[in-house]
């Protein structure tokens, strides 16, 4: 599925969504159970929320500062255009500290999340990402606390409640 296609949500899919968030490890028949729906329709939601793209997948939740990365910034790059983002990517791929990179709009051509283990750590990580002769320019912005961790069940609900209301969004609202 491609990421600008518009993809409905009923109350449902919200609350099978918000019981799998929570607990992760929990089972189809348990989810039946606590939904008070056949097992059959979970497993067939379950298969058109992965269909979809709307569940990416069903691993843990790493936190990197347990494991010891406790230092999180966000950097970004300018490429040189000769080069292009393929080579870049690539190089940015290869580090283990880089969690996250985005083509953006303005100033810079790729946002990048990325940790370490302290901020000497952080000056090996980044000496690292700028290594590649495809970047021309990085600015690293460290991130001193996290006040709203990365989240999609606030927006599960919205869209859960928005499809609800259009004329072709799924079925009578349930319990939230």
């Amino acid at each position: 599925m491609s990421a600008g296609q518009d993809v409905q949500l009923d109350e449902l899919d919200a609350r099978l969504l918000t019981l799998l968030a929570g607990e992760p490890r929990i089972g189809v028949l348990e989810c039946s159970r606590r939904l008070g729906v056949a097992r059959g329709t979970v497993q067939a939601r379950l298969d058109k929320l992965v269909d979809r793209g709307v569940i990416g997948g069903f691993g843990p939740d790493i936190s990197p500062a347990a494991i010891g990365f406790g230092v999180t910034s966000f950097v970004t790059l300018e490429i040189s255009q000769r080069h292009g983002h393929d080579p870049v990517t690539a190089h940015l791929a290869a580090i283990p500290e880089v969690l996250e990179a985005h083509t953006i709009t303005g100033s810079s051509d790729l946002l990048c999340r990325i940790v370490a283990r302290s901020n000497t750590d952080l000056q090996r990580v980044i000496d690292q990402i700028v290594s590649s002769e495809g970047i021309r320019r990085a600015s690293t912005i460290i991130a001193l606390a996290e006040q709203i961790p990365y989240r999609t069940l606030p927006l599960v609900r919205s869209a859960a409640r928005a499809g609800s209301r259009s004329p072709s969004g799924g079925g009578a609202p349930g319990p939230a």
